[in-house]
C-alpha cells in the first residue's frame, strides 16, 4: 500500500499493542525484571527474554488478523519459518540499536517530548492530554517510563536508518537501463520434451540394478524407531477445568467497557500524483495540471474509478487494487488525507488533497460506525481470561508436582495421568526426524526418548517444556533399532529409479538433437506450444535460470533456438521468435520506477549491513519450539 502512513505511526502502533517490526524494542528497565526468566537468543552477552519474543509473535498474529481479516488462518502462522523470522527480526532490533548508540547517535530530550505530544492518540482537540496519555498507558499495562523508553530507542534508530532511507541512489542511466531490461520482451515458443513419454522404453539390466543397490545401499535402511506414550500438561488444558461465576464476567466487562469498542472506521480508495515537498514552481504546476484532468474525468465518470486509478496512479501498491487503501481508523494516515476521509459520505469523491507525498483524489467507499460490543458478544472471551487468571498463580506448582510424579514413579505414566485428570495417549511409529506429533520438534524431548534411560530402561523421561506452559513426559512402549533391507525388499523401487534416470537422459539427448538440427537450419517437425511474451517481470512459469538463457541469446537473427533442462529432469526447447520493445514510458512513471528501485538499492544496502553486524558481533540462539 501507498506509504500515507505519518512517520510516528510506528510509536502509535507501540500504544495499540500492535507489532512494531523492526523498530519496537523494550525499554532498558524492563530487562532488569527477568534476570530469571528463560531467554531466546543473547545478542553480545545481552538476553532476549523468551517473554519479549512470545509477546513479539502474538503481536505478529494481530497484526496480520488485522490486515487479512476473514482470511486470517493461525495455522499459516504457527510455523518455525515465521517464529523464526520473528526472532530474527529482534535480533537485528539489538544489532542496529547497538550499533546506533556505538556510533554516537542520540535523542535529546526535546525531540522524545515533541514526538509523544504528535501522537494523535494521545491528543484531546488537537491538543496533547496528559491524563488520556496516562490513561492509554495504563490500560496497555505500561508505565511512562517504560514507554518513553521504547519512543527513545524508536526515535534513535529512525535518526540512524535514516542514512540509509534517505541517500539511496540510482544514476540515470542505470535506472533506465534496469526499467527497459523489465519492460522489454521475447516472443517464444516452447517444447517441453518429457521424461514420462521414454519410461515404458526403459528396461534396466540386472546388473544396473545390483551395482546401484551396492552404491545406495544405505539410502534403503529403515531408521531407528519407536512408539511412544505420552502426557501433556498445560496452562490452558487446567484453566478449560476452572469454573467462572457469571458475576465475576460481569465485573470485568464493565471494568473494561473500553477495551470491546470498536472505533470507528472508514474504507477509501485514492489516486495520487506523486510530488516530492521540494518540487519546483513547475513540477508542480504539472502535477496540478494532472490531477485536474484526473479529477474531471472522475466527474464525468464516478463509476469508473478504479479503472482510472489503475492507470492513472503513482502509488504502485494500491493503483493494481484499483486505488483501494482498506478500512483504517483515525491516528493512521496524514492528518490532511484523515481530515478530508473522515469528513466525507459515502461514494463522495474529494476535491484535490495535498500531502507530503503529492496531490490525491479520493473516494470514500464505506464507513464502520463506531460499535460497542455486548457482554454476550465477548463472553467467552471473558471467560477464557479469567480461567487463565485463576490457574496462572499455582500453574508453577502443579508443574512441579507433576515433574515429581513422573520421576518418582517412572516406570509408569499412569499415576500423574490419574492424579492430573489427563488423556494418556499413544503415537504412531516415529524417528529422529518425525514432526507428528508436534512436541517432537523440541530436540530436548527428542534426545530425552531416544535415550537409553528411555528404550533399555524404559524409564518415564523428565517433565520437558515443549512451548511456553505446555509440558510433556514421554514413555517408550515398544522400539526397533535401525536395519538394513535385503535387495530383494527395495528391488522395484531401484527399477523405478533407474527407469525414471534413464528416461531423463534419453529426453535430454532427444532434445539436444533436434536442437542441433534446429541450429543448423534443418526444418523439422516440431509441434511447438502456443507463442507467448516472457520478460524478466512476467516470467510466465519460467524458471529465472531460463529467462536468462533466452535474455542472453543472440537476436540479430530470428528464429534463435536455445534448449535447457529443465527442473523435472525432461528437456525445454525454446524458439525464440521476436522482440517486442517497451513502449516509452511518461516521465511521471519514469520518476517513480527510479524511487522504486532506490528503494531496491536502499533495502540491498541495509540488508547486507545487517549481515556484517551479525558477524561482528556475538549471537547465540537457542532452540525455538
Amino acid at each position: 500500500m501507498f506509504d500515507l502512513v505519518n512517520r510516528r505511526k510506528h510509536i502509535v502502533q507501540i500504544i495499540l499493542g500492535l507489532a512494531v517490526l523492526p523498530f519496537l524494542f523494550w525499554g532498558v528497565e524492563s530487562y532488569r525484571d527477568m534476570s530469571g526468566e528463560s531467554f531466546v537468543a543473547v545478542v553480545d552477552g545481552e538476553e532476549i527474554p523468551r517473554r519479549e519474543y512470545e509477546q513479539a509473535l502474538r503481536d505478529h498474529h494481530e497484526r496480520m488478523r488485522a490486515m487479512l481479516g476473514q482470511n486470517f488462518d493461525s495455522a499459516m502462522f504457527d510455523t518455525f519459518e515465521v517464529r523464526n523470522s520473528v526472532l530474527e527480526r529482534l535480533i537485528q532490533q539489538r544489532l542496529l540499536y547497538r550499533e546506533a548508540a556505538n556510533n554516537g547517535f542520540i535523542v535529546l530530550d526535546s525531540q522524545l517530548v515533541k514526538a509523544i505530544r504528535d501522537i494523535p492518540a494521545f491528543q484531546r482537540d488537537n491538543k496533547f492530554s496528559k491524563q488520556q496519555y496516562e490513561e492509554l498507558l495504563q490500560a496497555r499495562g505500561l508505565t511512562p517510563t517504560i514507554f518513553e523508553s521504547r519512543v527513545r530507542q524508536e526515535l534513535l534508530l529512525q535518526q540512524f536508518l535514516d542514512g540509509y532511507s534517505e541517500n539511496g541512489f540510482a544514476p540515470k542511466t542505470v535506472a533506465e537501463n534496469v526499467r527497459y531490461l523489465s519492460e522489454v520482451q521475447r516472443d517464444i515458443s516452447q517444447l517441453q520434451i518429457d521424461p514420462e513419454q521414454f519410461l515404458s522404453q526403459m528396461i534396466p539390466g540386472e546388473a544396473d540394478i545390483n551395482a546401484y543397490y551396492e552404491q545406495h545401499k544405505t539410502d534403503y535402511d529403515l531408521p531407528e524407531r519407536i512408539r511412544i506414550e505420552y502426557l501433556v500438561l498445560s496452562l490452558d488444558a487446567v484453566a478449560k477445568n476452572e469454573t467462572v461465576a457469571e458475576e465475576a464476567i460481569g465485573n470485568y466487562f464493565a471494568e473494561h467497557k473500553d477495551v470491546f469498542s470498536q472505533p470507528e472506521e472508514r474504507k477509501a480508495s485514492h489516486i495520487l500524483v506523486s510530488l516530492v515537498p521540494d518540487a519546483s514552481e513547475d513540477e508542480k504546476k504539472i502535477a496540478r495540471e494532472k490531477a485536474e484532468k484526473i479529477l474531471a474525468e472522475i466527474k464525468q465518470h464516478p463509476e469508473e474509478f478504479a479503472e482510472i486509478a489503475k492507470e492513472n496512479s503513482d502509488d504502485p501498491g494500491s493503483a493494481a487494487r484499483g486505488g483501494d487503501l482498506g478500512f483504517f481508523g483515525r491516528g493512521v494516515m496524514v492528518k490532511s488525507f484523515e481530515d478530508k476521509i473522515f469528513s466525507m459520505q459515502p461514494d463522495e469523491i474529494s476535491d484535490i488533497v495535498e500531502t507530503d507525498f503529492g496531490l490525491h483524489v479520493i473516494k470514500l467507499t464505506e464507513i464502520k460506525e463506531e460499535n460497542q460490543l455486548s457482554i454476550d458478544e465477548v463472553r467467552q472471551q471473558i471467560e477464557d481470561k479469567l480461567k487463565l487468571q485463576m490457574v496462572e498463580g499455582i500453574f508453577g506448582e502443579l508443574v512441579e508436582d507433576f515433574s515429581n510424579i513422573v520421576y518418582e514413579q517412572n516406570d509408569s505414566l499412569q499415576p500423574a495421568a490419574e492424579k492430573f485428570e489427563l488423556t494418556l495417549q499413544q503415537s504412531d511409529w516415529i524417528t529422529r526426524n518425525s514432526t507428528d506429533p508436534y512436541f517432537l520438534a523440541n530436540n530436548n524431548l527428542v534426545l530425552a526418548i531416544f535415550s537409553d534411560n528411555s528404550i533399555v530402561d524404559r524409564h518415564n523421561t523428565e517433565a520437558i517444556e515443549v512451548k511456553p506452559d505446555t509440558f510433556v513426559a514421554a514413555r517408550v512402549i515398544e522400539h526397533k533399532p535401525a536395519s538394513s533391507q535385503s535387495l530383494e525388499v527395495v528391488r522395484d523401487e531401484i527399477i523405478a529409479k533407474l527407469k525414471k534416470i534413464m528416461a531423463e537422459k534419453k529426453a535430454v539427448e532427444d532434445g539436444e538433437e533436434k536442437l542441433l538440427r534446429l541450429q543448423a537450419g534443418e526444418n523439422i517437425d516440431v509441434d511447438w506450444m502456443e507463442a507467448k511474451q516472457v520478460s524478466y517481470m512476467q516470467s510466465q512459469g519460467l524458471d529465472h535460470e531460463t529467462l536468462r538463457a533466452i535474455f542472453r541469446a543472440q537476436t540479430d537473427k530470428l528464429p534463435f533456438f536455445i534448449g535447457r533442462v529443465d527442473q523435472n529432469g525432461g528437456y525445454n526447447l525454446i524458439r525464440i521468435n521476436k522482440i517486442v520493445e517497451p513502449q516509452h514510458p511518461e516521465e511521471v512513471k519514469d520518476d517513480s520506477f527510479n524511487k522504486q528501485l532506490q528503494q531496491m538499492i536502499t533495502q540491498e544496502e541495509l540488508s547486507s549491513y545487517l549481515s556484517a553486524l551479525r558477524k561482528q558481533y556475538d549471537v547465540k540462539v537457542k532452540q525455538i519450539d
